[in-house]
């Protein structure tokens, strides 16, 4: 990578000083909750980094479908960064959840249907990133990748509706559902900051990673502007 690209932006550093900033909320300024105690405050990194980990892969699915109507590279850039900064949050979900489950539901694993098809999705994306790697050809290996990455993503609305579909261990939405939160408001208003300075720190990551890629393919400096 240039030495150029190695240089954190004022957008990472904004990023890295909200999620520090929320967390410190979190931690000493946010009360425990009654029944689960200290184990619910992982609640404000799973919850965050799973709405990302939907976020980063639905945008992929939207840069890939872009991708196949006007062939522009720097869609399939775009997609791509997207899919490696949602399976680093993915992975963030599924190593939370566990930690969080296990004082609650006395397992860190169930084969709950959430918890299922979020892993489900998170082998489609690795094995989207393995299949990049794998394909020399860059016209197949954008197609390919365009085509996993948009069925990949129509995974996510079952995730999110599998607690209501199901009999599941998962509890269901706090925040996105008909109604209004249920959380008390110093708990809401954490939750909230968690998931606006997880969103900024999205949007560095997929920015740092698609100046990767585009200094990767020999691509015009300009079109590091456009992500």
């Amino acid at each position: 990578i240039h030495s150029r690209g190695m240089k954190p932006t004022p957008l990472t550093l904004a990023a890295i000083v909200a999620v520090v900033v929320t967390y410190i909320r979190a931690i000493f300024f946010t009360p425990l909750e009654a029944v689960q105690g200290p184990a619910q405050k992982i609640l404000y990194v799973h919850a965050p980094a799973a709405w990302v980990a939907f976020m980063a892969f639905g945008h992929v699915a939207v840069a890939s479908a872009l991708y196949l109507w006007l062939r522009e590279e720097r869609l399939d850039r775009i997609a791509e960064s997207s899919a490696e900064v949602g399976v680093v949050f993915t992975t963030v979900v599924l190593t939370t959840g566990p930690l969080w489950g296990r004082p609650i539901w006395g397992a860190y694993w169930t084969w709950d249907a959430r918890l299922t098809l979020t892993l489900f999705l998170w082998f489609i994306y690795v094995a989207y990133l393995v299949m990049r790697g794998a394909l020399e050809d860059k016209d197949v290996r954008a197609r390919y990748s365009a085509v996993l990455g948009i069925l990949g993503a129509l995974l996510i609305p079952f995730i999110h509706l599998s607690v209501y579909l199901f009999r599941t261990l998962h509890p269901r939405p706090i925040l996105m559902k008909p109604s209004a939160p249920s959380l008390p408001n110093e708990m809401l208003i954490t939750l909230l900051l968690a998931f606006a300075s997880f969103t900024l720190l999205y949007v560095a990551l997929l920015r740092a990673r698609y100046r990767y890629a585009v200094t990767r393919d020999g691509a015009n400096p300009p079109e590091t502007h456009n992500a």
